[in-house]
């Protein structure tokens, strides 16, 4: 990949903006790791298009980054592209509500879940207070079926706007975005756009309330700081949740260098500040194969290791996020 000329040629579209080995740490929940060759913010669809044509030209690596909230970058950074959707694409748009019927809530892939959940909330509508507690985009939990609370993207949506870089969107429904738990069928070179929620109308404070008692239990139960949110799937969903597994087994507090199992949440890994990413993903490593051999489960984990070679991400339990993720 030739950085420059690339740089040069996605830079005179209208509504790109470029730079050139952006670090990307403070752009991750866990706030660590290294630059990328380029990021490259897309303010429109017209533009995706555009840049999508060249970089699937150009044979780079490529993934989209949204909030970062299930991404680690590792400490060499990542030797490709990525994109950030802005602009149009964190736009949120809540008809009238004007009887009882459902309501269709149009959320572009770059808006933050909790601000969705507390604007839908407002608006008087209910279905989606389950995701105030999630850092990601709309984009993000379209493509891993982020849920919690008892509900998920699954339930929450008729369909989404999907598009292959380099192509135009196209409309997909529930049964097209082929959604399972905490995955999804949207391929490695496609863009979530937009998605299409269903909510019902309620009394405004009710759904508000619902909201302030999320956030709460949020806060009680699980850690502040600079973590991804659960680390590992629960391998048998109901039933055998990872933090138990990873508790029973002593690992609780268990520390590698900068990285540490949180004490009030087994399965949540912080970071200190300034820490390195091969600290996490050792410690990622340690607690998928004590799980294994001490339990039997084999633990597998929502993060995404970008930047990493493939072998420490399968160590981890994890997948590399070249051409995925938001």
């Amino acid at each position: 990949m030739d950085a420059g000329a690339l740089a040069r040629s996605l830079s005179v579209v209208d509504g790109v903006n470029v730079e050139r080995d952006r670090p990307l740490g403070e752009l991750t929940t866990y706030r660590i790791g290294g630059s990328a060759t380029l990021l490259v913010a897309v303010e429109s669809v017209t533009a995706l298009v555009e840049v999508g044509a060249i970089l699937a030209a150009a044979e780079a690596p490529i993934v989209v980054l949204g909030r970062g909230s299930n991404v680690l970058v590792s400490d060499d950074g990542f030797h490709g592209v990525v994109l950030r959707l802005v602009g149009d694409f964190e736009t949120i748009t809540i008809p009238t509500v004007e009887s009882d019927a459902a309501v269709r809530v149009i959320a572009g892939s770059a808006a933050p879940l909790p601000v969705v959940a507390r604007r839908t909330a407002a608006a008087g509508l209910t279905g989606f207070e389950w995701a105030v507690g999630v850092p990601g985009t709309i984009g993000g939990a379209v493509r891993m079926n982020a849920g919690g609370h008892g509900s998920d993207m699954a339930a929450s949506i008729s369909g989404a706007s999907v598009l292959n870089l380099g192509d135009v969107p196209r409309a997909l429904g529930v049964a097209d975005l082929d959604f399972g738990f905490r995955r999804s069928g949207i391929g490695p070179a496609e863009v979530v756009v937009d998605a299409t929620l269903v909510l019902r109308p309620c009394p405004a404070d009710r759904a508000e309330a619902e909201i302030d008692e999320i956030v709460r239990w949020r806060r009680e139960h699980q850690p502040g700081g600079q973590n991804c949110g659960s680390v590992f799937v629960n391998p048998v969903p109901g039933e055998v949740s990872a933090g138990a597994l990873i508790d029973s087994i002593g690992l609780r507090g268990v520390r590698q260098g900068t990285a540490a199992i949180s004490d009030k949440h087994a399965n949540f890994i912080l970071s200190e500040p300034g820490g390195a990413a091969s600290d996490v993903v050792r410690l990622m490593a340690r607690v998928r194969a004590e799980v294994m051999e001490r339990t039997g489960h084999d633990l597998r984990s929502e993060v995404r290791l970008l930047g990493f070679d493939e072998s420490i991400a399968e160590a981890a339990g994890a997948r590399p996020a070249t051409s995925e993720g938001h």
